[in-house]
Order: C-alpha cells, then sequence, then structure tokens
C-alpha cells in the first residue's frame, strides 16, 4: 500500500509543512524509519533523536517544529503537525497494518458447550473451547481454541478469551474484557494450615471479580479469594506473567507490569503502577496514585502519591542516595585503608613522643 502525504493528512486532520505529493509506504519506528516511511515525535526525548532519523515524513505537534528543522538540517522531510502524534501514528499504523475482520460463525461443532449454557448473539466458540455447566457468556464475545470456562462463569458482552486460557468455576468477567493466552483465573490460593507435621489445605470458596475493560496479560495467574472474591478494578491492565494472589482487591485503572507479584489480601487503590518485578507482601495498601518500580519490595503500606524503589522500598529520592552510596564503596574503602594506615602511624609518633617527655630530667652537677 501506498499514499501521499496529502491523502494521509486528510485522514489525520492534520497541517503539511514540505513536499505534500511524497508517497509513504509504510509506518515505521523513528531509530528504524527510511525515506519512504512516516514516524512520529512524541516526547522531548524522541525530538533529541531526530538528527539520527533517515525518515521521509515525521508526524509532529507544532510546539516542536521549530526545533525539528534544526536537527534535521539540510535532510529533506515532510511534517504532518497534529495535535496527538502517537494517536495519529496508531491510526497511520492501522492503514498500514490492517487487522483481520472478526469471524462470526457462532457456535463450532467441534467445541463443547454443556447444554444448560447460555451463550448471547454473535458469540464465537471455537474449535476446542470448552463451556461448563451453567455459564453465561455475553454478546459479541469470542472464546478461542483450548480456552475453559468453568461452570458457572458469567462473561460480559464484547469480551474475548485467548486460546487455552482458563476460568475456574463460578468467575465473573465484566464486558469488554480480553484475556490473553494460557492466564488462569480462579485456581486456589495457596492456603494451608500447619498442623502435627503436615501442610493441610485451607479451602479456597471464594471467587475472582474481573470488572469492566480490563486486559490480563499471557500466562497471568489471579487466584480467587478463600472467602470472597479477589477483585480486579474497571480499566486495569495486567501484563504477562503477573501473580494475583487471593483475596486481593484492585481499584480501578491500575497498570501491573512485567513480573509483579502481589501477596494475599494486598489492596490498592486508583491509578496505582508497579513495573519490573515489584514484590508486595501480605496485607499491603497500595494508595492511589502511588507508583513502584526497579524490584520495589513492598512490606508496609505505601502513601498516596509516593514513588518508591529499593528492596526494602523506599522514597525514589532517599533510594538514589543510598545507590551512590553504595556506588562509592569501593573508593570509601580504600580510602578507609588508607586513613587507618596513617591514624597508626600517628598514633605510633605520639607513643614514641609521650615516651621522650616522660623521662625525668637529671639535675645539672
Amino acid at each position: 500500500m501506498t499514499i501521499t502525504v496529502s491523502q494521509l493528512a486528510i485522514q489525520l486532520n492534520g497541517e503539511v509543512i514540505g513536499d505534500q505529493q511524497r508517497e509513504i509506504s509504510d509506518a515505521q519506528a523513528l531509530a528504524k524509519a527510511g525515506p519512504n516511511d512516516v514516524t512520529f515525535v512524541g516526547d522531548e526525548l524522541n525530538l533529541r533523536k531526530l538528527s539520527q532519523c533517515q525518515a521521509g515524513v515525521v508526524l509532529i505537534n507544532a510546539d516542536h517544529v521549530a526545533t525539528a528543522k534544526q536537527l534535521m538540517g539540510l535532510q529533506e522531510v515532510t511534517f504532518i503537525v497534529v495535535d496527538e502524534p502517537q494517536a495519529a501514528f496508531i491510526q497511520t499504523m492501522q492503514l498500514f497494518r490492517p487487522q483481520r475482520p472478526r469471524p462470526q460463525f457462532g457456535v463450532s461443532k467441534n467445541a463443547f458447550v454443556d447444554p444448560s449454557a447460555v451463550i448471547g448473539v454473535n458469540t464465537n466458540i471455537f474449535p476446542g473451547a470448552f463451556v461448563g455447566a451453567d455459564a453465561v457468556i455475553g454478546c459479541d464475545c469470542d472464546i478461542h481454541p483450548g480456552a475453559v470456562i468453568g461452570a458457572g462463569c458469567r462473561i460480559g458482552d464484547q469480551s474475548t478469551i485467548h486460546a487455552h486460557a482458563v476460568l475456574y468455576p463460578e468467575i465473573t468477567l465484566g464486558n469488554r474484557v480480553i484475556i490473553h493466552a494460557n492466564a488462569v483465573l480462579g485456581a486456589d490460593g495457596f492456603g494451608y494450615r500447619f498442623e502435627q507435621g503436615r501442610f493441610t489445605k485451607i479451602p479456597q470458596l471464594g471467587t475472582v471479580r474481573v470488572d469492566d475493560d480490563v486486559e490480563i496479560g499471557a500466562c497471568t495467574t489471579i487466584d480467587r479469594g478463600m472467602i470472597g472474591a479477589t477483585i480486579i478494578g474497571e480499566g486495569t491492565k495486567l501484563d504477562n506473567l503477573v501473580m494475583i494472589a487471593h483475596n486481593c482487591e484492585l481499584g480501578k485503572h491500575n497498570a501491573l507490569v512485567s513480573q509483579v507479584g502481589l501477596a494475599g489480601s494486598v489492596t490498592t487503590g486508583d491509578y496505582v503502577r508497579c513495573a519490573g518485578q515489584v514484590g508486595i507482601a501480605d496485607h499491603v495498601h497500595l494508595g492511589t496514585g502511588c507508583t513502584l518500580a526497579a524490584k520495589a519490595g513492598v512490606h508496609k503500606d505505601i502513601p498516596a502519591g509516593e514513588t518508591q524503589i529499593g528492596a526494602p522500598s523506599g522514597p525514589i529520592e532517599e533510594q538514589f542516595k543510598i545507590m551512590m552510596a553504595i556506588q562509592k564503596a569501593p573508593e570509601m574503602r580504600k580510602q578507609i585503608r588508607s586513613l587507618d594506615k596513617q591514624v597508626a602511624e600517628l598514633t605510633k609518633q605520639l607513643a614514641s613522643l609521650r615516651e621522650q617527655f616522660s623521662e625525668p630530667i637529671s639535675d645539672a652537677a
């Protein structure tokens, strides 16, 4: 597919600075774009990288145009000025990489659907999927091959369950929920009592409730509650390989990314962000708008709006000071050794002086 700058600008409602008839054949990232590609500059960091960019067309906002021209120098580049360059770039990518249309075939004869299950209109049940007794699946859903929908599950409208994801019995999903491949919702929480030298299983009789517009990544696990529900709040996004233990309650629009793990009964406010192997101890509360990163090990409540890193975690300013001090430790060790030698030498000299002045002075003859 090839379009001109003018055609693209019309679709993006943008203003062209440069060659309107220039042809574009693809959309690429800033570092990989060539003369026939369009890319975008969304922030100051990418703006500074423009001097090395080979793109023929750049989506940019009006505030960055003057600086961009200086950085690009004599290079022949055309700018399309838009309000939101990243959003415009996503729209552009969809032109060059159109998604396959959603199929509409209903319930495959090669799927198992219990006769008591209720399936909404325009919902696809792919071959090899399993839908248990008394399950209710809303309208316009897609249940992909190998997915397991346990007995009594409730799934809202326009939700997607990808291949080999598993919903244990009695799990509830809201509308527009996306569950990626091999995710597991509703497995037993890790609960045992130690009695007479043996582990005795504590029944996990709760459930999992996932609210509207949640997305759950591949191979993520969310355990069912022991008593009540493990809750994933509206709009929350969980990356691949995230672990949510039993009875956790996540607020709205949280983002948990890259091997984050929450122990049992953790609660969060809204707009909480955790990224990069963050580990949260049980019964901790993460305040609204807080951010945890860089392998933070959290063992106590985090105040709202605070950013913490480190293990144990602490406010980011304090942790940076600690890290800088640790980096200087080898040099400080050498300095301490040198000071030890100097102190030993000075101590020796002082002892010698004391001996000299402590000797009795004989009377003159």
